[in-house]
């Protein structure tokens, strides 16, 4: 079916992809790179004339060994397949090594992040920080006073940003209702049901109002904090996120096509989830933190933001969360919307739901940026996968 998908005039029934459905497989193939098609969106534009090009220094990792979980080994490019890979950049030291398209994307193609658009947006927060224009030790309600009647109270920016807020909240991604199926709606990812009054992002933050234990504790992972965070962002500079991506990223960084983010009815962003990029222009941010922040001789993410994001997290905090068991073993931290793993070669990553990847290991220069649309949202196998994979990669090029 998916090699059919969206095809004819119109496309036939079984073969059309809709806001009820876009998320599924086989039509997340299609979807995860024509989400503007399906949702609207906000135009984070990049500057023709500042971009950064990428010179090529292939090398063959097709063949490359691949040690999987319980044994096995298989081809990269196998892995590759089975983990129904759209887009995949493989940097080394600032050059393309390795890159491959799959289920009709390109090179130009922009793919949603899903929830690695919550690490763009620790980047934004980092450089406002930088600049005074933010204060991460503030109360969120300092910036967003429509939340001081919620469980948000007594929560800061930094709560925010770590995803230690008190908040009650099930971020089940299979709920076919309950809160999360409303938020969903409010952003315009979910189809209304008949009848139903459009709600909004900002609006429906009203709802939240059950905390089941004090701000500052262990890591919880909750979308609604970080599409929280981008209205503090929002309110703390006076202009909208895309703009801010733009202008404080996207272009000085060299992007080489322009982004998007998906939007609510009041063009609020879905700062959690929604940002859309190519997989290089991916792969250029991870070499820009890579470099810790500078482009050459401009800085544009401080370098203290990204060292403290690489050494400040709690470890406890995560020991004590939940997505432990998707990491067995490991030492882990996050911090400022980033996962990073300890160690010798510390390894910093964004992770999204159905696949979506930027790896970083400063120690071996090697940045690693994969989209996927994967059936389920999150599969532990799959991520044991992609963690072996990343693990060969990086031992082939170091």
């Amino acid at each position: 079916m998916a090699a059919r998908l969206m095809e004819g005039f119109p496309p036939a029934t079984q073969d059309q992809v809709t806001l009820a459905n876009w998320r599924q497989s086989p039509f997340n193939h299609w979807a995860f790179h024509h989400v503007r098609e399906i949702i609207p969106t906000a135009d984070i534009p990049h500057d023709p004339a500042r971009v950064r090009e990428l010179k090529s220094a292939p090398q063959d990792l097709d063949r490359l060994p691949v040690a999987m979980p319980g044994g096995k080994s298989v081809p990269f490019s196998q892995f590759l397949a089975d983990s129904s890979t759209d887009g995949i950049v493989v940097l080394h030291k600032g050059a393309v090594v390795f890159e491959r398209y799959g289920h009709g994307m390109t090179e130009r193609s922009p793919h949603i992040l899903m929830s690695v658009s919550k690490s763009m947006l620790g980047l934004v927060a980092g450089v406002l920080a930088g600049q005074g224009v933010l204060d991460v030790e503030r109360p969120v309600t300092h910036y967003v006073p429509e939340v001081a009647r919620t469980a948000y109270t007594g929560a800061t920016v930094r709560h925010l940003l770590d995803m230690r807020t008190g908040l009650v909240f099930d971020e089940n991604y299979l709920a076919t209702s309950g809160p999360i199926v409303a938020y969903r709606k409010s952003t315009n990812w979910n189809p209304l049901e008949p009848g139903e009054t459009p709600t909004d992002l900002r609006s429906f933050y009203s709802n939240l109002t059950e905390a089941d234990r004090p701000h500052g504790g262990r890591f919880h992972y909750i979308s609604v904090n970080t599409d929280l965070l981008g209205w503090v962002v929002e309110r703390a500079a006076g202009r909208r996120f895309a703009d801010l991506m733009s202008e404080l990223i996207w272009q000085p960084m060299g992007a080489a096509e322009s982004a998007y983010i998906t939007v609510d009815r009041l063009g609020a962003p879905r700062c959690a989830g929604g940002m859309c990029t190519t997989t290089r222009d991916l792969a250029r941010i991870g070499q820009l933190i890579l470099e810790r922040g500078a482009r050459g001789t401009k800085q544009i993410i401080p370098e203290s933001w990204i060292a403290d994001i690489l050494e400040n997290g709690d470890t406890e905090a995560w020991n004590a969360g939940s997505f432990v068991e998707f990491f067995p073993g490991a030492t882990m931290h996050y911090r400022a919307k980033w996962y990073v793993e300890r160690g010798r070669a510390p390894l910093l990553s964004g992770l999204g739901i159905h696949g979506q990847n930027l790896f970083i290991d400063p120690a071996n220069q090697i940045v690693i940026a994969k989209f996927s649309s994967q059936a389920p949202p999150l599969d532990a196998g799959l991520i044991a996968a992609t963690g072996a994979a990343v693990s060969a990669v990086r031992k082939a090029l170091s």
